[in-house]
């Protein structure tokens, strides 16, 4: 009798052993989806053909939409790169992020004279950031940057290798990506030179090819391992250059007036130019999801596909004429809907639905709380962002109280701020705009004086929602810039 007992206790023992080993199996298994996140650069929300495109091709990119989901009401982090980046990797909107506006004049010129660099990049993030490559690498996933950074240099605390990224590769700086022949791009810390190319209209390496090569590379290392690519492509953000095989695709199309240059280089065939720089970026993401399918990854691997702003205004591209922000008024440096809502399309075979549309209101910054949900890492409690798993696998979705941006550039300094279908706008000068976004996406009746309880209530949340950044002061809320005596500490390697 002892006997028996002894041997059912240790049959108890052994099966709730093996049911501990199959669930730490399960978990494992389940923490094995790999996230691929495309940033393309002032895409603006109607250059794709899932979203209206009548002439540029984007074959690949539509094919997201078709055998995954596409979102109506996504917006960026910023209305220009930098902050934007800043939000995404720090799952923060501007009232809280460290990064608010690509660096003004004082502050490059500080950056310059302590960065020493033919491009010294932006304002850096701090030592110590908390952002999504750190919380993915503290769960067993190797991390990559290929492309563009902006939020840093190897010579300070905003190096990619230092939040969270094993690998990068690209441009450190934003400046030296406005020419797609550089001299040289960035290997982690190291500088590769590349013969042939001289910051010139053409060139012998033209960078997006490059980077499309890393990204490949980086999939095939890793097919074996959790791995997180954020593909910052600089496409297609001018100068308008892309290799001859390229604009041959567009050239014959339409008439052109050359662009003579002016801060960016000229071109002869600009339109062509653009609309081949976005084909080529499709085809790129094409390549990507054909070798996750090759390497028999496509299953377990969730990419999306988004921009960092809305279409650009100048350096020869003509939104008018293709039409870059659909409906939407505004573009790139201002906060109308033509600055920030931007394009998102998502795939994950077997778990997103094909076909989807989400008219689900969310930004950039939830990001991060959607990829620690997937990799199962911790999720920071002091976030902005609400995870949009549940959107993508068709489940209940928890809302967004409100969404709030602000601008701290000559540009436009003021604040935006999203409570269900309304929007404001509050202007250096306290102009305030209202729009009904449900019934005048095209902002084309301000509604401030019809509604004055609702603007009170939300220039109320507004005040909220911002915390002063001594780096990024707020003249419309009469702040001054301080903190400068920090800079040195910052800037410490």
């Amino acid at each position: 009798m002892a006997k028996i007992k002894f041997f059912s206790f240790l049959l108890l023992i052994l099966l709730f052993s093996f049911n501990c080993q199959s669930k730490r199996l399960s978990q494992s298994q389940e923490k094995k989806n790999n996230i691929i996140f495309i940033l393309a650069d002032d895409l603006g929300y109607g250059e794709l053909g899932c979203y209206g495109q009548e002439k540029i091709k984007t074959p690949h990119i539509d094919s997201i939409a078709e055998e995954g989901i596409k979102f109506t009401q996504f917006y960026s982090g910023q209305t220009v790169c930098a902050p934007s980046r800043c939000s995404f990797l720090t799952g923060l909107h501007q009232g809280h992020a460290q990064i608010r506006d690509n660096s003004g004049g004082f502050l490059k010129k500080h950056i310059s004279l302590l960065v020493k660099d033919d491009f010294p990049s932006q304002w850096p993030l701090l030592p110590n950031t908390t952002t999504i490559g750190t919380l993915l690498q503290k769960q067993g996933y190797t991390t990559a940057c290929v492309g563009k950074w902006g939020l840093g240099h190897p010579q300070n605390s905003g190096a990619p290798n230092k939040q969270g990224f094993d690998f990068f590769y690209g441009y450190i700086c934003q400046v030296q990506a406005h020419n797609y022949y550089p001299r040289y791009l960035w290997r982690n810390d190291k500088k590769e030179t590349l013969e042939g190319n001289d910051r010139k209209l053409t060139g012998k390496h033209y960078a997006a090819d490059l980077m499309e090569t890393e990204c490949l590379n980086f999939i095939k290392k890793n097919k074996d391992n959790p791995f997180f690519l954020y593909f910052a492509t600089p496409v297609p953000h001018v100068a308008l250059q892309v290799p001859e095989d390229s604009l041959k695709e567009y050239s014959e199309k339409w008439k052109e007036k050359p662009y003579t240059g002016n801060s960016y280089l000229p071109h002869t065939n600009p339109r062509a130019a653009y609309a081949g720089m976005v084909t080529r970026m499709d085809r790129s993401v094409g390549r990507i999801m054909s070798l996750l399918k090759e390497l028999q990854l496509e299953d377990n691997t969730l990419i999306i596909f988004t921009s960092d702003n809305g279409a650009t205004f100048n350096g020869g591209y003509d939104r008018e004429f293709f039409r870059g922000n659909g409906q939407l008024k505004g573009f790139k440096t201002n906060m109308y809907e033509g600055g920030i809502r931007v394009p998102l399309v998502a795939k994950w075979p077997g778990k997103i639905k094909a076909g989807s549309v989400s008219h689900h209101i969310s930004a950039i910054w939830d990001m991060l709380p959607t990829f620690t949900e997937i990799s199962r890492a911790s999720t920071p409690q002091d976030i902005d962002g609400i995870s949009i798993l549940p959107t993508l696998l068709g489940r209940e979705q928890k809302k967004h109280k409100l969404l709030y941006w602000e601008f701290p550039s000559k540009k436009f300094n003021g604040q935006v701020l999203r409570k269900d279908n309304w929007k404001i706008l509050r202007s250096a000068k306290n102009n305030i705009e209202l729009f009904d976004l449900e019934t005048d996406p095209s902002e084309s009746k301000n509604l401030s004086k019809q509604h004055p309880d609702i603007v009170k209530e939300m220039l109320i949340l507004m005040k909220q929602e911002h915390t002063t950044n001594p780096y990024f002061p707020m003249s419309s809320l009469n702040e001054k810039l301080t903190g400068i005596e920090n800079i040195q500490k910052i800037y410490a390697p």
